[in-house]
């Protein structure tokens, strides 16, 4: 096992080798607008993977991988004679699809604040469908109000009343006088 920060360093020095000869050595028709955005290397050293995007067209980056599939050889002994390692990893080319990624996440972008304005624009003139507080609160009358008024002049017992409403008195039976029906 390698140092890790060896690792790195040889993998920043293979993708400088590897895009300086794409530039000035590899002279194949196929090969298109190659940029090598990227290089990893094992941590044993022993393999490389080295990625690159095309500008072009999807005919373009095929033709441009095949190109670089048949460099490979070339590219790994140049990258022997100037790194002088004792062994040379083997390449491996990927393509690269953080550049697609964020084209697409930008034009999602843009969707999302096209979408945000028409629903700004919606809302400028906009009313409430219903009332501006939508919570219910209980309805009183004026009848109701002169009745609260009555029962609070009338002095009850606080223990008297307690636990037990008027409203439902008529409907149940108390408990002794379903002990008296029994």
């Amino acid at each position: 096992m390698a140092d890790p920060a060896r690792a790195r360093r040889l993998a920043v020095r293979i993708r400088q080798i590897v895009s300086a000869t794409i530039e000035m050595q590899i002279k194949d028709p196929r090969l298109g607008m190659v940029t090598i955005t990227d290089a990893r290397v094992t941590s044993d050293l022993r393999e490389a993977t080295v990625f690159y995007t095309v500008y072009g067209n999807d005919n373009e980056i095929e033709d441009s991988a095949r190109a670089l599939a048949s460099a490979t050889g070339v590219l790994r002994s140049t990258v022997g004679k100037q790194t002088g390692i004792k062994f040379v990893p083997t390449l491996t080319f990927v393509a690269d699809i953080v550049p697609d990624t964020a084209r697409e996440l930008e034009q999602a972008l843009e969707r999302v604040r096209h979408a945000d304005a028409e629903l700004a624009r919606a809302r400028e003139g906009a009313e409430y469908a219903g009332d501006a507080d939508p919570y219910r609160k209980p309805a009183v009358d004026e009848d109701d109000e002169d009745a609260d008024l009555e029962d609070d002049d009338v002095d009850v017992p606080a223990e008297a009343g307690a636990g037990r409403t008027d409203d439902f008195a008529d409907e149940r039976p108390s408990a002794a006088a379903q002990r008296s029906a029994s």
